[in-house]
């Protein structure tokens, strides 16, 4: 049935064809005339709050396998994407830390060692050590006088969601001071990362194809006529090269600032055009939009780019839990490029790695992917319509446009839309919901009375539980 579904959406089958196949079990579906919104299995959700390694892997378990419901969402949408997304997409990776014991500069951007942060309490001894036994310093970013903020020589009060433009201005004053890791910056490849002693390598000198007067995306080098479409395009001593990032064998540094037109396309590099976009407006301007005064902006900025590769921008919710948080943090998070600290002592780290709890690694026991005969196979569109195109659904073929709510292709989990989607039973019904280490009523933006309603109504959700240490706001309507 699962395999026929998916041909529903492919536009191989229709809706007539499936009832058709499968007349004797169209009972099991939620709504036999949009097969697409699964099994009756479905309309079980689990909502988890902080549910970390161990405690996540057996949830999922449970729901996906166990249950046979897609219904597993974790709090991620309230909690970091814009953060994640922008690290990713800059570093490829999800989320680096300083190396606290190793830096000698550190600034908590819309976070605090000793407040609001992963792992506060060994993070503040941390801190507090290298504050009392080595030469180091920190600066906070904070519209409020926080803990850390109160200890750090440096507290910069952003007005609150003009975290680029302090970004921006401290960007700037790099790019006129000439304090940013040109060697580091213009290896294009691991090669030429390893031959200068490099941690890793960096896109900056990329080109970048500029299209009615604006960047629009990396060039090919099949492009130019100079390589192949998997290849990267740089200009090294004006020469137009092809570059593979992960090349261990052929060196590549790239120009800095270079431009130009190749085959007839205008481009130029990304780390111009990121200096373009700080040279829009001037520090003056920068200081007025985020209401630091220039001259701690500069400050800062020469401090920050005083101690090489030992020092880092750790940055979080305050900066990137906004409308243009994916944008705020990639500012943010490009303030450690512009330095090389990634992978460095002192630097930026990724952490160090774990026994999965899946099992599977080598050593290990167990394979628990492996040991669940006859697991249920989970099909069907979410509760939270997450990872789900509607344009692909039958609810699309036979309602069009507008949907009667959102839809959210490019992410997988959506938790703010489970209350409000279990009110307006969309795309299907509620008839139970298991709430772990959450409390939606309280930790969802713009949570209001309606939330409240929904989760007293049996007829919209007739069985709760919730799974806390405390009566709160959420477990207090539970069944």
């Amino acid at each position: 049935m699962h395999y026929d579904v998916d041909k529903i959406k492919a536009g191989k089958m229709t809706v007539a064809q499936f009832k058709s196949k499968h007349a004797a079990n169209l009972s099991v579906l939620i709504d036999p005339n949009h097969p697409d919104k699964g099994p009756k299995n479905n309309q079980f959700t689990l909502m988890a709050g902080r549910a970390e390694h161990g405690r996540k892997e057996f949830l999922k378990r449970f729901i996906n396998e166990t249950f046979g419901s897609p219904n597993y969402v974790d709090h991620y949408n309230i909690c970091e994407p814009s953060h994640h997304f922008a690290y990713s997409m800059l570093t490829g990776m999800g989320h680096m830390k300083p190396d606290l014991l190793n830096a000698e500069f550190v600034i908590f951007w819309g976070t605090g060692a000793f407040e609001a942060n992963f792992g506060s309490t060994p993070m503040a001894e941390k801190v507090t050590r290298s504050l009392r036994e080595r030469n180091f310093k920190m600066a906070v970013v904070d519209p409020r006088l926080s803990k850390t903020a109160a200890k750090a020589p440096w507290w910069l009060p952003v007005k609150p969601g003009e975290d680029a433009a302090l970004a921006l201005g401290m960007i700037r004053w790099i790019f006129e001071n000439e304090r940013y890791d040109s060697a580091y910056l213009a290896n294009a490849n691991k090669a030429a990362a390893t031959a200068d002693g490099e941690k890793t390598n960096s896109s900056a000198t990329y080109l970048v194809k500029i299209e009615g007067g604006r960047p629009t995306k990396f060039v090919r080098a099949n492009e130019v006529g100079v390589g192949t479409k998997d290849q990267y395009v740089v200009y090294s001593a004006g020469v137009l090269t092809p570059v593979a990032p992960k090349d261990k064998e052929t060196v590549v540094h790239g120009d800095l600032f270079a431009e130009g037109s190749a085959s007839g396309i205008a481009v130029k590099t990304s780390l111009l055009l990121l200096r373009e976009r700080a040279y829009e407006k001037s520090l003056a301007e920068y200081a007025d939009i985020s209401g630091i005064k220039e001259s701690l902006i500069a400050e800062v900025a020469d401090e920050f780019t005083s101690h090489g590769k030992k020092a880092a921008v750790d940055s979080y919710r305050g900066a990137c839990q906004h409308t243009s948080g994916y944008y705020i943090s990639q500012a943010v998070t490009t303030l450690n490029l512009l330095i090389g600290n990634v992978d460095w002592k002192g630097g930026l780290s990724k952490g160090g790695g774990h026994w999965h709890e899946w099992g599977g690694k080598e050593a290990s026991h167990y394979n628990f992917s492996k040991m669940h005969p006859n697991k249920l196979t989970k099909f069907g569109m979410t509760q939270s319509r997450a990872g789900v195109k509607y344009e692909d659904t039958t609810l699309f073929k036979k309602y069009g446009y507008p949907a009667k709510r959102p839809f959210y292709p490019f992410i997988d989990s959506m938790y703010s839309e489970i209350i409000p989607s279990a009110a307006d039973e969309y795309p299907y019904p509620m008839k139970a919901v298991f709430i772990v280490k959450g409390t939606p009523a309280l930790s969802i933006p713009g949570a209001t009375q309606d939330t409240i309603n929904t989760l007293k109504d049996p007829k919209k959700i007739p069985l709760i539980v919730d799974c806390d240490i405390v009566i709160g706001e959420t477990s207090m309507y539970a069944d």
